[in-house]
């Protein structure tokens, strides 16, 4: 909503988070309800905040890095397109982007949120990215979109590189055939029942009977593929 005296510290910052993004917001009612978490819009005005946006997001993004992908590596197969594209877009490669941007510092939280450190939390990191990439495509359709993406995801988007790097799960498991013989087992540690909730599963990947990772995510898959990368940072040789 505009202001009749705009804040000159608001307009501010959102020049400095236009320019993150590459993108100057025709409509920037969009981009200040992208940053408006939901325990924010419960205090301030009753609302759900960036829920929307964050649906919107989610699916825009899914087709964006699909279609990178699929111009990127003529070769690959539908397999290594799908695992790659599920492992840029899980929530906890989508925190990692979000603190590169420096978004933590442009959510609006409740207080709670604020004190217990919400503005580094991967879930809400990865929902404030999503309703960001949903405010873009409302605001100018596909192509900011498209430009961040590429910006951010490049690594992936260079012909020739190994879908297998993509994959976390994928990654864990050959490493763990090749040092011990064994396969990892992934087991549901906790389900809030809550759909949509973006840390509804919480799964905890075992080898040889010890825990080596555990994550969390809105889909069963998305929590496993979060504590194969928890997992990985323990392996010194096929780490990030």
């Amino acid at each position: 909503m505009s202001d009749a005296t705009p804040d000159p510290d608001a307009l501010a910052m959102r020049a400095a988070l236009e320019a993150l993004l590459g993108h100057h917001f025709d409509d920037p009612r969009l981009l200040d309800v992208a940053l408006a978490h939901p325990s924010f819009a419960h205090e301030f005005d009753g609302s759900r905040g960036n829920e929307r946006l964050e649906f919107l997001g989610d699916a825009v993004l899914d087709l964006v890095v699909a279609r990178l992908l699929y111009d990127a590596h003529p070769r690959w197969s539908e397999g290594d397109l799908t695992r790659a594209r599920a492992a840029l877009v899980n929530s906890r490669t989508l925190a990692r982007r979000a603190r590169e941007l420096g978004l933590g510092a442009y959510a609006r939280l409740g207080r709670t949120e604020r004190k217990t450190g919400g503005a580094d939390k991967e879930r809400i990191l990865a929902n404030v990215f999503e309703a960001l990439l949903g405010a873009l495509y409302l605001d100018a359709g596909l192509p900011p979109v498209t430009a961040l993406a590429q910006g951010l995801f490049a690594e992936l988007l260079v012909s020739g590189s190994d879908p297998l790097a993509a994959d976390p799960k994928t990654r864990f498991q050959e490493w763990s055939h090749a040092k011990h013989a064994s396969t990892p087992r992934y087991a549901t540690v906790s389900d809030s029942g809550v759909e949509n909730d973006e840390a509804r599963f919480a799964v905890e990947v075992r080898l040889l009977g010890e825990a080596w990772g555990l994550g969390t995510g809105r889909t069963k898959r998305a929590a496993e593929r979060a504590a194969a990368e928890d997992a990985l940072t323990r392996v010194p040789e096929v780490a990030e």
